[in-house]
């Protein structure tokens, strides 16, 4: 199988969005047939990265806590019916009862109480807002008023909330007698021979090959960090692309590798159910599950994924069940949006063209978009830059500078809209796009492409 495209596409995005290093391995029926590092594992001591090199996987550690949750299902220990509180001392919503199956979901009814944001950016000196919450009992203090914040009854809407998993992974420690961590060890990471796979730093230090994480500054310099010690059944996981590959596939078996089984192959599939709309798609019809996102319309096929990150580490994990097809993707930064990159690579191994994914087709209209226009005579001139899956329109004067966000309402390879704000009115701004050749229309004026 030919990688050398997907390869170009990869360090392209590595070079555009300054990241320090990467590591990407892809499986297929249960086996690791491609893995490689790309860039850095530490920049000052000229280290590669390669397919053993360690990295915090951030939120995936959702999926492995939403697994727990289903072993304890399966031996009759917990339903996915009861009542958070049957559990753990907390009344989380006062217009319904909350369940285990709200907090798998993410459909509780609270929306997200900033605790994971607030503890990463204190633990590496992002800002001063300082949270001592050194375990999940500290989080469950933390939460102690959280019923008034609740907005929705449970089950009605979706609100990514890290607080409700590491709930879950308090229920786990309660019922199985356990620690969370040595439970998702016992039954997960060692029958899994996922043997460099850690919770601590002490495990994290004793490893040779662990990636220094990184912050990437506004100058896009790389400034050595830290991985925020303390998170736990949120994302407190750290891993490498070969053990992440034999849990990929043993989801890909549904729930069984190389003669050991974690759950059955139902509860997988029921844990790949899509139950609430997620608002960030990159398909277009993502729902989440439980730790797990899934898409049911990925060139007609299933598409089960999830991604994170903790600032300093990104992952990507992502699988095609009826395919038996799966990507994993680390990094030691944050960059270049590590789901789009592994979509674009089932999409490569799959045969089809990721670029007429609407999320790749802003990209690359985005970037085409991007330069210096000018109205007649170069009476007006602005520069447009992308920003995301934003335009950012700059006119700018020896004393003065003015910013404009243009926000994508239609594109296509020939013509895209954007629109902004202007006195609470909504004012387009057309690009025509014509071989070499772009036209802007805003308010009153026509503007050509210069550069």
């Amino acid at each position: 199988m030919d990688f050398g495209e997907i390869e170009e596409f990869i360090l392209d995005k590595i070079r555009e969005s300054r990241l320090p290093g990467l590591s990407i391995g892809v499986v297929r029926d249960g086996e690791l047939i491609y893995a490689r590092g790309f860039g850095f594992r530490d920049v000052d001591k000229g280290l590669p990265a390669t397919p053993r090199t360690i990295y915090g996987i951030g939120s995936i550690t959702k999926s492995f806590t939403a697994l727990a949750i289903l072993r304890l299902v399966e031996e009759g220990r917990l339903s996915l019916g009861d009542p958070v509180d049957k559990y753990v001392p907390i009344k989380l919503n006062p217009m319904g009862t909350v369940t285990i199956h709200h907090l798998l979901t993410h459909s509780s009814g609270l929306p997200a109480l900033g605790y994971a944001e607030a503890y990463i950016n204190g633990a590496l000196g992002l800002d001063s807002n300082w949270l001592p919450l050194a375990t999940p009992e500290d989080v469950l203090t933390f939460m102690r008023n959280a019923s008034d914040w609740a907005i929705a009854k449970p089950g009605e809407r979706f609100f990514y909330l890290n607080e409700g998993y590491v709930i879950l992974g308090l229920i786990i420690k309660r019922v199985s007698g356990m620690p969370y961590e040595d439970f998702v060890r016992e039954k997960i990471l060692k029958p899994l021979g996922m043997t460099r796979t850690y919770f601590t730093a002490e495990e994290v230090l004793r490893d040779p090959d662990a990636a220094t994480p990184y912050i990437i500054d506004k100058e896009g310099r790389h400034i050595p960090s830290r991985f925020p010690f303390g998170i736990t059944s949120d994302g407190g996981l750290l891993s490498n692309v070969i053990d992440m590959a034999r849990y990929v596939s043993m989801l890909i078996n549904r729930g069984e590798l190389n003669g050991v089984r974690i759950v059955s192959k139902e509860l997988i599939e029921t844990a790949e159910r899509g139950y609430i709309d997620v608002p960030w798609r990159i398909i277009g019809d993502e729902k989440y599950g439980y730790g797990l996102i899934i898409s049911q319309d990925f060139y007609g096929r299933k598409l089960v994924e999830h991604s994170g990150n903790v600032g300093v580490y990104t992952a990507d994990m992502a699988y095609v069940p009826s395919e038996r097809l799966g990507v994993i993707i680390m990094a030691n930064a944050e960059g270049y949006s590590l789901s789009k990159m592994g979509i674009y690579v089932l999409s490569k191994l799959l045969g089809h063209d990721p670029n007429e994914l609407r999320s790749f087709i802003i990209e690359s209209i985005n970037k085409r978009l991007e330069g210096t226009y000018e109205t007649y005579g170069g009476t007006v001139r602005v520069s447009i830059q992308g920003q995301g899956d934003y335009l950012i329109m700059r006119s700018v004067t020896k004393y003065t500078e003015e910013t404009t966000i243009l926000v994508p309402d239609e594109v296509r390879r020939d013509y895209a809209r954007f629109y902004t704000l202007m006195n609470g009115a909504k004012i387009p701004a057309e690009f025509f796009i014509e071989g070499g050749r772009v036209v802007l229309i805003y308010e009153r004026f026509k503007f050509i492409k210069r550069e």
